[in-house]
C-alpha cells in the first residue's frame, strides 16, 4: 500500500490517492482499476479500511483509490472550481501512468465504485467509453440527478443543486445516466456489472437502469442481492466482481 499526493490542475489543489500493487510484480504493464468511494466516510481510505479488496491485487492488478470528496465525480455545475470528472480522467490518470507501470490501452482500465462512487463509475464510463473496458457499480446512487429539490431534505437538495444544477437544467441531463445511456454505442461501450441490495431504497432505480441498458443493447449484468446499503453487503460481491473483471482485463491481453 502506498499513499501519493498530486497537484491537480483541474481542481487547483493537492489531492491524495492510495495505491495497492501486487506483492509480486509481473513483467510488462499492469491493468489499472480505479476504486471510487461513496459519500462521507474516510474518502480515499474507505476501500482499504472497510474491504479486503487488497487481496485481489494478486491477480496482477494495480488498484488506485482517489479522493472524491462529496462530488459524485462530476464537474460541478455551480462550483466551477470543482472539476472532479476532469481530475479523474485527466490529472489522476496522467499521474498514475507517470509513477506506476500501468497499461495505457482501454482494455487495461476499469472503474469500480460503491454508492456515490458507483454513480461516478457509471457516468464516467458512459462519458468516456474509449477509456474503460469494464465498470462495476455496487449500490450506485443512479437516480441522483433526477431527485428534485425538497424542503424535507434541504441540505442534500442544496448540495445536489451545486453539483448538478437546478431541476430540469441541461447540466442535470448531461450527468443523468438515464439520459447518457440513450446515446451510448453498444459496440464501444464498456461491460457493466451492477448489484444492489434487496433491502435498499436504491433497488427500484437500479432495476430501471438495468432495464435501460438492456433496451439500448449495452452488455451488462445486474444482480439484486440480499442485504442493505453497507460494506458487509458490498464485500460479499467482490469475489464474483473480480472474477468477471479479470476476464475482461486479463494480463494476457497486454500489448507489448
Amino acid at each position: 500500500m502506498r499513499d501519493v499526493t498530486l497537484f491537480s490542475e483541474s481542481l487547483q489543489r493537492e489531492m491524495p490517492y492510495r495505491v495497492f500493487a501486487p506483492a509480486e510484480m509481473r513483467t510488462g504493464r499492469l491493468p489499472v482499476v480505479y476504486l471510487l468511494h461513496g459519500g462521507g466516510g474516510n474518502g480515499f481510505r474507505d476501500w482499504s479500511n472497510y474491504s479486503d479488496v487488497a487481496k485481489f491485487a494478486s491477480r496482477g492488478l494495480l488498484f488506485v483509490m482517489p479522493q472524491g470528496d462529496y462530488s459524485y465525480y462530476t464537474n460541478a455545475a455551480l462550483r466551477p472550481q470543482d472539476r472532479y470528472e476532469d481530475y479523474i480522467v485527466k490529472d489522476l490518470a496522467t499521474d498514475v501512468a507517470r509513477r506506476f507501470p500501468v497499461r495505457d490501452d482501454r482494455e487495461g482500465r476499469a472503474l469500480v465504485g460503491v454508492s456515490m462512487g458507483g454513480f461516478g463509475a457509471v457516468t464516467l464510463a458512459l462519458k468516456h467509453p474509449e477509456r474503460f473496458a469494464f465498470v462495476a457499480a455496487l449500490s450506485p446512487a443512479i437516480d441522483v440527478p433526477r431527485r428534485r429539490f425538497t424542503w424535507r431534505h434541504l441540505d442534500q437538495s442544496r448540495r445536489f443543486r451545486e453539483i448538478f444544477g437546478p431541476d430540469d437544467s441541461t447540466s442535470r441531463r448531461n450527468d443523468d445516466p438515464f439520459v447518457l445511456v440513450r446515446s451510448t454505442d453498444p459496440a464501444t461501450a464498456p461491460y457493466f456489472y451492477m448489484t444492489c441490495g434487496q433491502s435498499e431504497g436504491l433497488l427500484a432505480p437500479n432495476r430501471e437502469f438495468a432495464a435501460a441498458l438492456n433496451r439500448y443493447g449495452v452488455a451488462h449484468e445486474f444482480h439484486a442481492v440480499p442485504g442493505g446499503h453497507n460494506w458487509n453487503q458490498w464485500n460479499g460481491q467482490l469475489p464474483a466482481l473480480f472474477d468477471l473483471l479479470s476476464s475482461h482485463l486479463s494480463p494476457n491481453k497486454q500489448r507489448e
